[in-house]
C-alpha cells in the first residue's frame, strides 16, 4: 500500500549534503570495526560512536519512509523496536559478556539506567524549553491520545520498583515487562493515525517511485544494521578501555557517553520537530522511546543473559546496580506524574533538568534525589488526581464515561 505520492515534498539541496554527510561519518567506524584494526581507546571511541550516531539517523529515515507502504498497525509495531535500537545494541553487547565476565554486568545497567534517565531528565526539559523559547509558549500541551503511553509507563514504572527490592532481573520480569510491551504496541495499533510529516533526507526518499522508493529505504534498513553489528561491540569496549586509559570512572562512560550516541538523533528530530511547531509530536516521541525502553528493553536483559549463559538463571544486582534501577524508577514516577494532566509547564521542566543534573554531577546524593523524586511524584498525582482514572480507561481502550 501507499500513503504518500511521490514528488510531494520540495528538496533543498542541504538534504542531499547532509544524507552523503551522515553516510560518510560512518564509513571510518565501519571499516574498523570489519577489519578489527586496533586504534587507541580514545579515537576508537570517538570513531565508532560517531559511526553510531551516523547509524541512528540512517535507521530513523528508514523508519519513517517505511510508514509510506506498510499498514499502520505494522508500521508502529517496526517502529517501536527500531526507534530505540542503537541503544538496545550497546546494552544486549554488555548483557551477553556479562553471562561470562560479571564485571560487564555494571556496564548493562549503567547504559540502560542512564539512557532512560536522559530522555525524561535531558530530553522533555529540552523540548518543552525549546518550544517555550521558538514558540513563545508556556507550556507544552499533551494530546488525549497520549494517555496511552502515560499508562503504560505508569504501570512498567509500577512494576519496576519491585526488581531492585529482588536484587534481580528474572525471567518472570521478562514475561511481564515484554507483555506490557506487547499491549501497549497492540492498543497504539488500534488508534486513528494521521500521515506522519517527513522530516530531513526522508523527504529525498519518499519522493522516489515506488520501487526505487522501497530499494532504498530496505538499503538504509540494510546499512544501518550492519553498522550497529560491526560497531557497537568494539564501541562498548572502547568506552571501558577509555575510562581505564583516562582513569575516568567507566561506569559513568559507560552511562552517559554511548547513550548520547544513540539517542542524540532522536533528540535532534524532536528538536526540528518543536521549533515547526509540533512539540506534542515530539513528545510524543521521547515518552514513546521511554516506554519502550523501560519495558522491553529493560525485560530481553536477563533473556539474552540466560542465552549466552546457556542456562535459566537470574542476573544478579548488586547494591550499586539496584541503587541505579531504583533512582531510574523513581524518575520515571515523577515523569508520569508531570505528565497526568497532559501538560508540562516551566516548573516541572526545570525540576526534571535541576534534578538530573544533580544526581550526575554529585553522585552521593543519588539516593536523596530519588527520595526527592518519589515525594514530588506523590505530590503532582494528588494534583493531578483527575488524570488517573482517564489514562487507565483510554490506556486499556475503554470508552470514556
Amino acid at each position: 500500500m501507499s500513503h504518500t505520492p511521490s514528488g510531494k515534498y520540495q528538496i533543498d539541496p542541504y538534504l542531499y549534503v547532509m544524507l552523503f554527510f551522515t553516510f560518510a561519518i560512518t564509513i571510518p567506524g565501519l571499516y574498523l570495526g570489519i577489519t578489527h584494526t586496533h586504534v587507541s581507546p580514545v579515537l576508537g571511541s570517538l570513531l565508532f560512536g560517531v559511526a553510531i550516531f551516523g547509524a541512528a539517523f540512517v535507521l530513523s529515515w528508514a523508519a519513517e519512509a517505511i510508514q509510506v507502504d506498510i499498514s499502520e498497525s505494522l508500521a508502529v509495531a517496526i517502529l517501536a523496536l527500531l526507534a530505540v535500537l542503537p541503544e538496545y545494541a550497546v546494552d544486549f553487547v554488555f548483557t551477553w559478556k556479562a553471562a561470562h565476565d560479571p564485571e560487564q554486568a555494571h556496564y548493562a545497567i549503567a547504559n540502560m539506567t542512564g539512557a532512560n534517565r536522559l530522555l525524561v531528565g535531558l530530553g522533555w526539559p529540552f523540548i518543552l524549553f525549546l518550544y517555550i523559547i521558538v514558540k513563545k509558549k508556556t507550556a507544552v500541551v499533551l494530546d488525549k491520545s497520549q494517555r496511552v503511553e502515560i499508562f503504560y509507563l505508569a504501570m512498567a514504572t509500577i512494576y519496576s520498583f519491585t526488581i531492585p527490592l529482588k536484587g534481580a532481573l528474572t525471567l518472570i520480569d521478562t514475561v511481564i515487562l515484554v507483555t506490557l510491551f506487547g499491549l501497549y504496541t497492540r492498543r497504539i495499533a488500534q488508534m486513528e493515525s494521521v500521515e506522519p510529516e517527513m522530516v530531513g533526507p526522508t523527504k529525498i526518499v519518499v519522493n522516489l517511485p515506488t520501487t526505487q522508493r522501497r530499494i532504498v529505504t530496505y538499503a538504509f534498513f540494510a546499512y544501518a544494521g550492519m553498522v550497529i553489528f560491526f560497531v557497537t561491540e568494539p564501541f562498548a569496549m572502547s568506552l571501558v578501555a577509555m575510562g581505564a586509559h583516562l582513569g575516568v570512572s567507566k561506569f559513568l562512560l559507560v552511562q552517559w557517553l554511548a547513550p548520547l550516541a544513540s539517542e542524540s538523533p532522536e533528540f535532534i528530530i524532536a528538536a526540528v520537530w518543536t521549533i515547526r511547531g509540533a512539540a506534542t509530536s515530539a513528545m510524543k516521541a521521547l515518552i514513546s522511546s521511554k516506554v519502550n525502553q523501560w519495558t522491553l528493553l529493560i525485560g530481553t536483559i536477563p533473556l539474552v543473559y540466560a542465552i549466552s549463559g546457556g542456562a535459566i538463571r537470574p542476573f544478579a544486582l548488586d547494591s550499586l546496580q539496584s541503587h541505579e534501577l531504583y533512582l531510574t524508577a523513581a524518575q520515571s514516577l515523577f515523569g508520569v506524574a508531570v505528565l497526568m494532566n497532559l501538560r508540562m509547564e516551566k516548573r516541572e521542566g526545570l525540576l526534571l533538568l535541576v534534578l538530573f543534573l544533580a544526581q550526575l554531577i554529585v553522585e552521593q546524593i543519588r539516593m536523596e534525589v530519588a527520595a526527592v523524586y518519589i515525594v514530588l511524584a506523590i505530590v503532582f498525582l494528588i494534583l493531578h488526581r483527575r488524570g488517573l482514572l482517564p489514562a487507565a480507561r483510554f490506556g486499556i481502550g475503554m470508552k470514556e464515561s
